[in-house]
């Protein structure tokens, strides 16, 4: 898909999160150039914004600098599965904090994400990964540890180009939807070791998953 393709909303959005949602859906996929002029001319925006919300995809990991440009990065198996590993330890912590710390209203906010996930349409792909970032990220929030939520962030960019691929897999949804009822339940109960295994094998899976699904394409 070509850059414009990608890119929904000219300059009603801004150029860092636009690009950045881009790749986490995989309409922009690795290897390909993103050129400050035609963003700009894309965004409607001068060059200086598109040079700037570059730089932070370089930061973030998203971008690569090579010697014809900036390309969406890729990741080699391995650096996936080394992510994972880092999201699983950081997400069972964040269970664990959020049961320990959550309030009423997050329970509230919890369990709406969760209803908002167990609707979404089988035919609506990017609704279920919609609404399964959300779910987590209310989770994040329910921690009320900011550094926890920006290492969440930070790790999450990195392997947003995989989600519609796990979610679709056969009989991951059904579990999902289970694991994320477990979590609420978990985090609702002040369960924070509950939270934190829930969590862990949440994103174990996924891993797994991954994996398998890496094998199948050899």
């Amino acid at each position: 898909m070509t850059v414009a393709g990608a890119v929904r909303g000219g300059n009603a959005l801004d150029p860092y999160a636009q690009l950045k949602e881009s790749i986490y859906l995989g309409d922009l996929q690795p290897g390909e150039h993103l050129v400050e002029t035609s963003l700009a001319q894309t965004f409607r925006v001068s060059r200086t914004p598109i040079r700037q919300a570059l730089t932070r995809l370089e930061q973030d990991g998203l971008v690569l600098r090579t010697a014809s440009g900036l390309v969406v990065r890729d990741r080699t198996p391995g650096e996936v599965l080394d992510i994972y590993e880092v999201r699983i330890l950081l997400e069972a912590q964040c269970g664990r904090a959020a049961a320990e710390r959550r309030t009423n209203n997050d329970i509230i906010a919890l369990h709406q994400a969760h209803r908002r996930y167990v609707n979404a349409t089988e035919l609506d792909a990017r609704g279920r990964v919609a609404a399964n970032r959300s779910f987590h990220s209310i989770v994040w929030q329910s921690t009320h540890q900011l550094a926890l939520i920006d290492l969440l962030q930070r790790v999450e960019v990195q392997l947003g180009r995989f989600p519609l691929t796990t979610l679709s897999y056969e009989g991951r949804w059904e579990e999902t939807v289970e694991q994320h009822a477990e979590l609420v339940a978990a985090i609702e109960a002040r369960d924070g070791d509950r939270a934190a295994e829930v969590a862990g094998r949440h994103f174990s899976e996924a891993r797994d998953i991954r994996l398998k699904l890496w094998e199948n394409e050899d």
